[in-house]
């Protein structure tokens, strides 16, 4: 990809931010009236009351809620948007359809944020409340609740993507699956890296809950690129037969 390709990828999402910005909006005006309870399903694994330390805190909380549910619900299109935006720079490269990548980036985002909010997020609460005593007794702000569990869901969800960007990088020849498997205890460490900085927790456990799956994804990715390669390897050898036939 060339800085030309590239800046004209970037204005055509710029062009589709206001699509966005109005489906979130739209999206807010549905589901604020439901925010009380989704912060109550929010609020199970930590299991014990939250406090607001100002008058507005808990309507702004609800607001607060109210976007990172929009933004949840709007990923499908975003991922549409993005790849809009950049698709004439693969099927220049023989991708002929895009809706696999699409449907894969939105599977991919929702089993990560699943798997942080079902097992990750109340292991990593639970851990966190353990160090309460009788003489230290959290004062959870529902905001920073809020923000806290919102921003780990979606790092989650982000970082679960790591297979499809590796098979897309490939396609522009950026990464290759033999620089990837030369360098794979460098890839262990950064995964050992995000584990630590994404994870509620800074313990081993919730760290491995993170880092393992993240390594599995590693590998499936590295799969990928070697299948592509290996497809383009075939494409070559046969356009290049095919030139010499008389």
């Amino acid at each position: 990809m060339d800085r030309k390709d590239l800046m004209q990828s970037l204005e055509r999402f710029r062009k589709g931010l206001l699509q966005m910005g109005i489906l979130i909006v739209v999206l807010g005006a549905a589901i604020f009236p439901f925010s009380k309870t989704l912060l109550w399903h929010l609020h199970l694994p930590l299991g014990q009351d939250l406090v607001a330390l100002a008058i507005p805190e808990v309507f702004l909380g609800l607001l607060k809620l109210t976007l990172f549910a929009s933004l949840f619900l709007a990923v499908p299109l975003l991922f549409y948007r993005i790849w809009k935006s950049f698709s004439p720079v693969f099927r220049g490269r023989g991708m002929e359809s895009g809706y696999p990548v699409v449907l894969a980036a939105i599977f991919l985002f929702y089993l990560g944020a699943g798997f942080c909010y079902f097992v990750t997020l109340p292991f990593g609460i639970r851990f966190l409340l353990g160090y309460q005593s009788t003489q230290i007794q959290p004062m959870i702000t529902v905001g920073k609740y809020i923000t806290f569990c919102s921003i780990f869901v979606f790092a989650f969800g982000l970082t679960f993507e790591l297979p499809l960007v590796l098979a897309l990088l490939s396609y522009v020849n950026l990464v290759k699956s033999s620089f990837l498997t030369r360098n794979r205890r460098y890839a262990i460490l950064l995964i050992a890296v995000v584990a630590a900085a994404v994870t509620p927790t800074p313990d081993v456990f919730n760290m491995t809950l993170m880092g393992g799956p993240l390594y599995v994804l590693f590998e499936i990715g590295v799969v990928l690129v070697k299948l592509i390669e290996r497809k383009r390897m075939v494409s070559e050898a046969l356009s290049g037969k095919g030139s010499m036939d008389p």
